[in-house]
């Protein structure tokens, strides 16, 4: 019971952090905005846009002042969002984790692992989809979608992040059912991690499931060559096998 309500109290205080820092944001731009013109109007009598070239210099100066000031706070407020959108997509929050994510994505858009966090996350929301709804397929369709086109965004951003290149191989092969998509993602990763064994199987399972036998017998015999665990070199082999009996028989 203690642990429960601590549970409770946490996800409680993560979300207040996270209405404050809109909040705090919104009321600091608004109260800089209302400096700024009260500052600008004061360098024309009349009330309007100064009429001389230095008044107008020095309001240009101030406007610009006031844009580098939006700008670093809106960049502190993304780091926030950021901050939140970690926390509670660790705490398997993943609904709210999307939300934060959003908001972070709004003040930081070339943020590549906002993007990949994004697909991690949407997949496993689509996952909760079970028929609470009568929607549940086309809720379902949409998280995927998501999460696919965010792994894409992280790639555009950052051509070599392998964490979104797995990620979006092992959405295509054990969510959407489209290994064939998947291959030159793995095949991309593997060139940059050549020894992540897991990553193969992934490969070979892939190649298998479009019925390119051979391929996958090579990229068995490759995990059976490279690794040192026994378990693994026997599951590798094992199903090098069963590929063969498939291709004789």
């Amino acid at each position: 019971m203690k642990q429960f309500k601590e549970i409770v109290l946490g996800v409680f205080v993560i979300l207040v952090f996270g209405w404050l820092i809109t909040y705090i944001y919104r009321y600091e731009s608004a109260k800089s905005n209302k400096d700024l013109a009260k500052r600008m109007s004061e360098l024309s009598p009349k009330g309007g846009p100064p009429e001389t070239i230095d008044g107008l210099r020095q309001a240009i100066a101030l406007y610009e002042d006031q844009i580098e000031r939006n700008v670093r706070e809106g960049a502190q407020t993304g780091v926030y969002w950021k901050i939140l959108a970690t926390r509670l997509a660790d705490r398997g929050m993943d609904n709210d984790a999307l939300d934060a994510l959003e908001r972070a994505i709004y003040f930081n858009s070339d943020d590549p692992f906002l993007y990949y966090l994004t697909g991690v996350t949407a997949a496993k929301v689509a996952k909760t989809k079970i028929g609470f709804s009568q929607n549940v397929e086309m809720e379902r369709e949409h998280y995927y979608r998501l999460s696919e086109n965010s792994y894409l965004r992280a790639l555009d951003l950052d051509i070599t992040y392998t964490r979104a290149m797995y990620g979006l191989a092992i959405l295509y092969v054990f969510e959407l059912d489209r290994p064939g998509d998947s291959i030159v993602y793995l095949e991309r990763y593997l060139q940059i991690q050549p020894s992540d064994i897991n990553a193969m199987f992934v490969l070979a399972r892939a190649n298998f499931m479009i019925e390119n036998f051979s391929q996958a017998v090579e990229i068995y015999d490759r995990i059976a060559a490279r690794t040192k665990d026994q378990k693994i070199k026997d599951e590798a082999l094992n199903n090098r096998e069963t590929i063969q009996r498939m291709i004789y028989e």
